[in-house]
């Protein structure tokens, strides 16, 4: 049976498990059940493989792939099946809504009227009702998810406001996972109730479990349940909605909140009529190891994989990703975790969603890079690989299948960073460098842009591609239509469509390739390039640093990165150490680097291989040398007789013109085309020669497959001291690149000094004195914003950072008449730089000393009046009589009284005086 087939019997028997009755089209009926499954249904695009009908209509595509299979990117190919229907077929909607992706050990889900929808991996296929009821709804759970009402902060304290909004944001960008470290007494279960009866209330979900450690913290529960009054009505939640205290294996099909321990829930998923409540008092941190196996989990039909839309973890602990995980990940459903004490390895679990730190500091500058700039991002195991101790579980991943099994470790078990994404993968390596991407470059190099710049991310291979693609999509909180891969392994579109929309398009914004965009094609409106593997040749490298280096203009770039002002500069990301890696400018032994291993080395064993296909494989030999065990290298040499190193050579010598040269002159006769020649074929058949034997090529196929990789899941990383880090290098960065905008502002004004009326006057200040207006400074600013760094927030920003003490009310909000402040600080007519109404003020006082001075001295009421008239300058840089008619004014009489008060001459003088003295 083919791979194909195999995976077709395998995703028979899931489908039908959930209820859907799988036909063939040619024999289909579809009034045989509410669910029917229908294969190879006739579309404009061709059969699709699956077409799910619910009463008849169409509401979705399953599209089957064999086994080991990767799905990311095949969603593209579902989504093309999902149009185009035969008229005869009714369906609920067009395209169809519901798109599933399987090769028999892994399901990818994706709802397509969800806000940037996304795909996400679910443990097996929804029941028909659910989807038949998930049509009904206006909107999905995720569309909901993105708009709470305002939170009501009544009988929550600071930090349970803080943990439900950011817990709700992160809800909003679908991110599966999410941990709320509170302390000991700080309310972390009120807060979760608190939280659900927003998401039962608001986001209309259906049922929510909330998992406790052991038995006597269920009690506990259903009490903070039972006692919480809902902030709108006054009403007790359990006087709203059903929450079950599960004390049996049954669920209450009117159950919208489920209380158990993960003991209880694992027994119900094995099918267990009954379950000992005293296995409920111990709490998995009691566990010893002998209990600390992996608890395996099959589909369970009376506990479908919806059952619960979210899950509260209270009290999460290693056990989260040890014993208990699969159980966890059966449900399709978003997972939060509350502790007290989060180690590394449960903040790792929940990705890092830390979300009651929900936001990182950004960067203190603007960092847009000018030109070619490198920002280096180290990571402990990035730089150092990692050690998992004996005892902790981790993943074994089969290459062929996609099949994972979690295994405990006997012994401690150490790997290189070298080994990273190849024998090993460490994931929330992966994601630290994707989330300092996200929270520290982009804000710093890139701070005012809503979208992310087009970015390339070079992966080593095809599965390491997979692991950045779906971590991008997640972290980012975005699509699939936001990061993409076009590798030569990517199933579903045309590679060409793919760089045509990377191109054209404003999706995708991420792109991750291993080679297929490292040379020659052309994307100018690239602006970051990410380095996730490292490059040995120097003109390769070159070669891929090249596609950032493209001009582009202002509008062709808006086209595709609307908020992009302009493109002067791009941005390498060196996550590898690339560029501190030696480079080598030798020619590069792999000529053929898309021939899979396989039909290299059967080709080479015919013996009519070229010279490019001898050096590729002695390259790739030579590569594999460095990674195998010594058992591996044993089994190898002894299957060929020889050394790899001696099989490697014979290759290159094959390939050597002056070896060649040396083999033709050995026959003592004169050195010919046909001498060289003949010379040539019987190296290239020595070298040949031992590749005949089909036992050697197997052996080396299989082990430079190595079909088995090691996910580790246990050790997080960090970002190492030198990376960009605030008040370190960051620091660096950040001053350059504001100090380049300082020059642009200063070239700026020298340039508009005499077409620009603010800048005239100002300019001549110095010797004479002249009134600036407000729709002068207006029309600066609107030159300036040509430029969308040289605003009036974003250039005292700048000059914070540069010049530090010499800058004054740093923490205040910036006003448009701060431009003032700004061009007179940067021509040098002031020495410190300060907010124009603190400039305002100081002269203000400085007046009324003089006035004082020459025997004039205001009461009470005209020093209000003065009072306003300085604050209605610092804003508007002058006053009239008219202004006297507006706000605040007219509280106090308006014009009439402020003639009363000081007389109509001296009034007229006095704003005319203030005017000039205070904003001149």
């Amino acid at each position: 049976m083919k791979p194909e087939e195999q995976a077709r019997v395998l995703i028979d028997a899931q489908l039908n498990a959930a209820g859907w009755a799988v036909q063939d089209y040619k024999q289909a009926n579809l009034f045989a059940a509410d669910g029917v499954a229908l294969r190879e249904v006739p579309t404009a695009q061709g059969p699709c493989d699956y077409m799910l009908f619910w009463r008849g209509k169409a509401v979705g595509i399953v599209e089957a792939k064999p086994a080991g299979t990767s799905l990311v990117g095949v969603s593209e190919q579902t989504d093309k099946y999902a149009t185009g229907l035969p008229p005869e077929i009714k369906k609920v909607m067009e395209p169809l809504p519901f798109g599933y992706e399987a090769n028999g050990h892994e399901v990818q889900f994706r709802d397509r009227r969800d806000p940037d929808s996304r795909s996400r991996s679910v443990f097996s296929f929804h029941r028909p009702a659910t989807l038949g009821g998930w049509i009904k709804e206006p909107s999905t759970l995720r569309e909901r998810l993105r708009h709470f009402p305002p939170l009501a902060r009544k009988g929550l304290r600071d930090a349970q406001v803080e943990a439900i909004n950011n817990l709700e944001r992160s809800f909003g960008e679908d991110r599966p996972r999410a941990l709320i470290q509170m302390t000991m007494g700080s309310g972390k279960s009120f807060t979760a109730v608190a939280s659900t009866y927003r998401l039962l209330k608001d986001a209309d979900a259906k049922r929510i479990l909330f998992l406790v450690d052991r038995g006597n913290l269920g009690d506990q529960a259903l009490g903070e349940f039972s006692n919480f009054t809902t902030p709108d009505d006054g009403r007790k939640f359990t006087e709203l909605y059903n929450v079950q205290r599960l004390k049996s294996n049954v669920i209450d099909t009117d159950s919208q909140v489920v209380i158990t321990t993960i003991q209880r829930l694992y027994s119900m998923l094995r099918g267990e009529a009954e379950y000992d409540e005293g296995n409920e008092e111990h709490s998995a941190y009691e566990l010893d190891s002998d209990q600390n196996a992996e608890r395996l989990v099959t589909y369970n039909p009376r506990i479908p994989i919806e059952t619960f839309d979210f899950i509260i973890a209270d009290e999460c602990h290693r056990s989260i990703y040890g014993t208990w995980r699969q159980v966890l990940e059966y449900f399709d459903a978003f997972l939060t975790g509350l502790t007290a004490t989060p180690d590394a390895r449960t903040i790792g679990f929940f990705n890092k969603n830390l979300v009651m730190e929900y936001g990182h500091e950004r960067a203190v500058a603007d960092n847009v890079n000018v030109n070619f700039s490198v920002y280096r991002l180290r990571t402990r195991i990035g730089e150092q690989g990692a050690t998992v101790a004996a005892g902790e579980f981790l993943d074994y991943k089969d290459k062929r299948t996609g099949k994972k099994e979690l295994r405990q470790l006997g012994d401690d078990f150490g790997y290189a960073a070298q080994q990273l994404d190849r024998s090993v993968v460490a994931i929330d390596q992966i994601r630290t460098v994707v989330r300092e991407f996200k929270n520290r470059v982009l804000p710093t190099i890139f701070p005012a842009r809503q979208y992310v710049p087009k970015t390339l991310i070079f992966a080593k291979n095809d599965a390491h591609a997979d692991d950045i693609v779906r971590i991008v999509r997640e972290e980012f909180g975005k699509g699939n239509d936001f990061c993409k891969k076009i590798t030569y392994g990517v199933t579903g579109e045309k590679t060409e469509t793919l760089i045509q929309q990377f191109r054209n398009d404003f999706n995708p914004r991420v792109v991750v390739t291993v080679d297929m965009i490292a040379t020659g094609t052309d994307i100018k409106a690239l602006e970051v390039l990410i380095f996730m593997r490292d490059v040995k040749s120097r003109s390769y490298f070159d070669q891929m640093k090249g596609r950032g280096t493209r001009v582009i203009d202002k509008d062709e770039l808006q086209k595709v990165t609307s908020d992009a002002p302009f493109k002067d500069s791009f941005l390498l990301v060196d996550a590898v150490g690339v560029t501190e890696s030696d480079k080598s400018e030798a020619r590069p032994l792999e000529k053929q680097r898309s021939v899979p291993l396989d039909k290299l080395l059967h080709a080479v064993g015919l013996g009519g291989a070229d010279e490019a296909a001898l050096s590729s494989l002695a390259g790739r030999l030579a590569r594999l040398n460095h990674t195998l065990t010594p058992a591996q290298r044993n089994e190898i040499e002894q299957e060929a007789g020889q050394t790899i190193g001696a099989l490697v050579g014979q290759l290159l010598s094959a390939t050597d013109p002056d070896v060649v040269q040396a083999r033709a002159a050995q026959a003592g006769e004169p050195v010919t085309a046909a001498t060289l020649e003949e010379a040539a074929e019987a190296l290239r058949y020595e070298a040949a020669k031992p590749f005949g034997n089909p036992a050697l090529r197997d052996l080396i196929v299989n082990t430079a497959q190595n079909n088995e990789v090691i996910i580790d899941i246990v050790s997080t990383d960090e970002v190492l001291p030198g990376t960009y880090t605030p008040g370190e290098s960051g620091e660096a960065l950040a001053k350059q690149v504001a100090a380049g905008h300082i020059e642009t502002f200063k070239a700026f004004i020298e340039a508009h000094k005499d077409d620009i009326d603010a800048l005239s006057i100002i300019y001549a200040q110095p010797y004479r004195k002249q009134k600036l207006t407000f729709r002068q400074i207006k029309a600066l600013s609107k030159a300036l914003e040509q430029d969308a760094h040289l605003t009036a927030q974003k250039l005292y920003d700048d000059y914070a950072l540069v010049d530090g003490g010499k800058v004054k009310g740093q923490q205040a909000r910036r006003a448009l008449t701060d431009l003032v402040a700004l061009v007179r600080y940067a021509v040098g007519q002031v020495e410190e730089l300060e907010p124009f109404d603190q400039t305002v003020a100081a002269r203000f006082d400085r007046w009324l000393a003089a006035q004082a001075g020459q025997g004039r001295v205001f009461d009470a009421e005209k020093l209000r009046w003065l009072q306003l008239i300085r604050d209605r300058i610092a804003s508007d840089l002058d006053v009239n009589e008219e202004a006297l008619y507006d706000l605040p004014f007219n509280e106090l009489g308006g014009l009439k009284r402020a003639r009363s008060v000081f007389g109509e001459e001296e009034l007229r003088h006095l704003l005319d005086e203030l005017s000039l003295e205070l904003a001149a």
